[in-house]
């Protein structure tokens, strides 16, 4: 069946770039728009002068154990094996696994988990204390009573795209049926030119926030170069102080390695409200008392019937790579699947 219909999917990310693809593949005439100069969403990244790859928006660390997302992308790149680490400062200068194993319970006290490495985090990272922030979130990294230093110790692939997410994303949407625009955010008079249009934005924004706005975290990011051969034992080094900062990465350290080997390059990350960082978008917040997902279920049930929702922001749910991998390529079989019913 060679169904050719024309398509908009709005934002160059993994949501928006997989289903483009899925549907191309499949004879739709797909336009792909983002408001950034660049494809490949918060997973975009560049090499800078040194040679480091930096990923702009904060480290992106692909690791899975679905192995249907990870043969889909091997379509499309080469893996270098990757094991991410991960330490913790603490206000003397030590540093500790995280997440919190026996011997990081050995050295801080099992009772003082929480205090040092959860409240400062929690206050610094979502605006909020500890209680007021959905449990969920904490569950994300637990304490362990072995000696493992993964980050994600449980998932059984995990890796870095080769030559790195942008050269990815140039090959998912490099099809004769994707065309991509930059620069060009999403407009609500476009619609009727498309059978179907797919949307990655904020689906509070998409309806001009009839019902409130939905309510996101942001981090503004530091870069430096330096004249050293190495800083930190591992990519990520997370800070325990009250500071605004919570973690550095430095990028020579993530493989595959390439760049100079007497300077190094590393971002120190700072958290904040959305609205104080040009309304950049990255974490949904999952409040203890669920309101902001009811508005959200609200929004949902406004949603007309040639539009679907897709993406971090659309959807307004935390998704890693792989979920969101693993959710576009749902919501694009479920499309087709759907062709049946149509007229």
């Amino acid at each position: 069946m060679n169904i050719v219909n024309r398509v908009l999917v709005v934002g160059a990310g993994f949501s928006g770039a997989v289903i483009a693809r899925e549907l191309a593949d499949y004879g739709f005439s797909v336009h792909v728009i983002d408001k950034r100069e660049h494809i490949g969403g918060n997973a975009w990244d560049f090499v800078d002068e040194f040679g480091f790859r930096i990923h702009k928006y904060g480290p992106h660390l692909f690791h899975t154990s679905n192995r249907a997302v990870v043969e889909w992308l091997s379509q499309f790149t080469e893996w270098t094996p990757y094991r991410h680490r991960v330490k913790a400062m603490l206000p003397d200068g030590r540093l500790v696994t995280l997440p919190v194993n026996k011997q990081t319970c050995e050295i801080v006290g099992r009772e003082n988990i929480l205090d040092v490495f959860y409240r400062p985090y929690t206050r610094k990272m979502w605006g909020v204390e500890l209680d007021k922030l959905d449990p969920s979130i904490l569950s994300r990294v637990p304490v362990r009573d072995d000696m493992n230093e993964d980050y994600f110790p449980d998932d059984s692939f995990q890796a870095m795209p080769s030559e790195g997410f942008n050269t990815l994303f140039a090959r998912i949407l490099d099809h004769e049926l994707i065309t991509v625009q930059l620069n060009t955010p999403f407009q609500r008079s476009m619609e009727p030119a498309y059978t179907h249009v797919l949307n990655s934005m904020p689906i509070d924004e998409y309806f001009e926030f009839c019902l409130g706005e939905l309510p996101y975290r942001s981090v503004r990011f530091a870069t430096f170069r330096l004249p050293v051969p190495k800083l930190f034992p591992t990519a990520t080094v997370n800070f325990t102080h009250d500071g605004p900062f919570t973690r550095v990465t430095e990028w020579k350290n993530i493989a595959p390695h390439i760049g100079h080997p007497n300077f190094t390059t590393i971002t120190v990350e700072e958290p904040c409200d959305y609205k104080d960082n040009n309304l950049e978008r990255y974490y949904p917040v999952k409040d203890v008392f669920g309101s902001n997902r009811k508005t959200h279920q609200r929004y949902m049930k406004m949603v007309p019937s040639h539009v679907t929702f897709v993406g971090r922001c659309g959807l307004y749910a935390y998704l890693d790579m792989h979920q969101a991998v693993s959710s576009a390529l749902s919501v694009a079989r479920s499309f087709l699947s759907s062709l049946r019913s149509w007229p």
